[in-house]
């Protein structure tokens, strides 16, 4: 969720439910070495509570070192570490959901976030494995809890689906069985709050990680409460309603941005996923992500069809998808999953997240 997760985003879906919401994934070295875009990113609202920063790394001492730091320097309450993440950029570099398949080099990174981050909680969130032939989620849970986790999130897909093809909550299943002593995380094709009380029924999982669900639909924090609470109730907004937090996510980016022009450029993205099966015309649609003020933003989302009602269309996937046909891993990765060597200084991009 890099670009998405920021200040902005994240307090527009406090507005809407509860939750722990968890800021934009950060590289462990950027944070060590200070660098400005970096402390940016982990920047939190003075009502954000618990303050969440998700952190990668593939250096044992680094990621320690990084973990000390957010702790000594009060930089967040929870530490949530990053080995799900499948983008080529950060496998090829052995980072994000190619890590657990070296055992060894997990079980060290997971000690020496536990032992810098002192009091405060570290979990983590990972794959199934690189692909259905290198499966490693079991034993990576099994370690997690010997090494002093919190919790475990797993997205039931394999490095290689990416974001295609079906989460496997069989998988869910069979985590939280193997590791009952601390909360098992489900994640993976939960689009409502009705697909998270089926994997809790299904899985038997303590509760549930929303990724890309939340694209363009904030409200389904609200509607997490709800289910969870008992109530039949769900959001069905007209498009004149989605329309509004449209504009309430605008500001709040322009907010945090500190420019108009810029922060509705960042709401770009943003656009297709709020109108996701609503019948707006091409040149709508163009409208809303070239506007340059908020003024022009509010005067092009009063031109919507305020009354049109929530299409059944508009529920189900949202954001890329895709299997792809190998995974990008360093030269030789899969020959010795005890290896314990360190990929090289340019496996954590200093200047970015993830």
């Amino acid at each position: 969720m890099a670009g998405i997760t920021n200040i902005g985003f994240r307090t527009l879906c406090r507005e809407q439910g509860g939750g722990l919401f968890v800021s934009e994934m950060i590289t462990s070295r950027a944070l060590v070495e200070r660098v400005p875009l970096t402390f940016q990113m982990i920047r939190f609202g003075p009502h954000e509570s618990p303050r969440s920063i998700q952190l990668y790394g593939v250096d044992p001492a680094i990621i320690g070192k990084a973990a000390r730091m957010i702790a000594e320097e009060d930089l967040a309450d929870h530490i949530d570490l990053n080995f799900g993440c499948p983008v080529p950029k950060v496998t090829r570099r052995g980072g994000g959901s190619a890590l657990p398949y070296k055992r060894n080099l997990l079980r060290a990174i997971l000690r020496e976030a536990v032992a810098g981050a002192g009091p405060l909680p570290v979990t983590m969130k990972m794959r199934m494995g690189i692909d259905e032939d290198h499966l490693t989620y079991v034993e990576a849970g099994r370690t997690a809890v010997e090494e002093g986790l919190a919790a475990v999130a797993l997205h039931a897909r394999t490095a290689r689906q990416h974001y295609g093809g079906t989460a496997h909550w069989d998988a869910i299943k069979r985590l939280k069985d193997a590791v009952p002593e601390v909360p098992v995380l489900g994640n993976g094709d939960i689009w409502s709050a009705d697909d998270a009380l089926r994997m809790v029924a299904e899985t038997g999982c303590d509760g549930v990680v929303i990724g890309r669900g939340c694209l363009g639909r904030p409200w389904l924090f609200r509607d997490l409460d709800l289910a969870f609470e008992g109530s039949p109730e769900r959001t069905r907004p007209t498009l004149g309603e989605v329309g509004a937090m449209m504009l309430r996510h605008a500001e709040l980016l322009c907010e945090v941005i500190g420019s108009e022009r810029h922060g509705l450029a960042d709401f770009r993205k943003h656009v297709g996923w709020y109108l996701k099966g609503f019948v707006v015309g091409a040149e709508t649609r163009r409208a809303l992500t070239s506007v340059t003020t908020l003024s022009e933003m509010a005067e092009r989302v009063a031109e919507l069809d305020a009354g049109q009602p929530w299409p059944d269309q508009a529920d189900g996937p949202r954001g890329k998808s895709g299997e792809r046909s190998k995974v990008s891993l360093p030269h030789n990765w899969l020959d010795d999953p005890d290896d314990m060597t360190i990929p090289g200084a340019g496996a954590e991009d200093p200047t970015s997240g993830g």
